[in-house]
């Protein structure tokens, strides 16, 4: 389960600002993740809990925001929505599309003390 590894990056990253801009808990953290992430995100909301026991996170809400994917078309010369990685435009049917959004996993916001 590549999520705990994932919640345990978060948290350093947390720490680390922690360090930096003086703050002494974190009550929300605010996670952008994209469908094409290969983020398991119910994984991810057990992993979050798990890992943040003894942290400056401890007890912290997690909201997730799933952004949508797109990729630009070769053929359309258009940017087009995307549900999967090799899906076929929905504009024209070609294949030749190159990923442009949906892969995004990153800290969004923080609310902290």
């Amino acid at each position: 389960m590549h999520e705990m590894a994932i919640c345990e990056s978060i948290r350093r990253t947390l720490e680390e600002q922690a360090a930096v801009h003086a703050f002494q808990r974190i009550g929300r953290v605010s996670l952008e993740i994209g469908p094409l992430s290969g983020v398991e995100v119910e994984a991810l909301r057990f992993g979050f809990d798990v890992v943040m026991r003894g942290s400056i996170a401890e007890g912290a809400v997690l909201d997730i925001v799933e952004c949508s994917a797109a990729a630009w078309c070769m053929q359309c010369a258009e940017t087009v929505p995307i549900a999967r990685r090799f899906d076929a435009c929905p504009r024209c049917g070609s294949h030749q599309l190159q990923v442009t959004a949906g892969e995004e996993m990153r800290i969004k916001e923080l609310e902290v003390d």
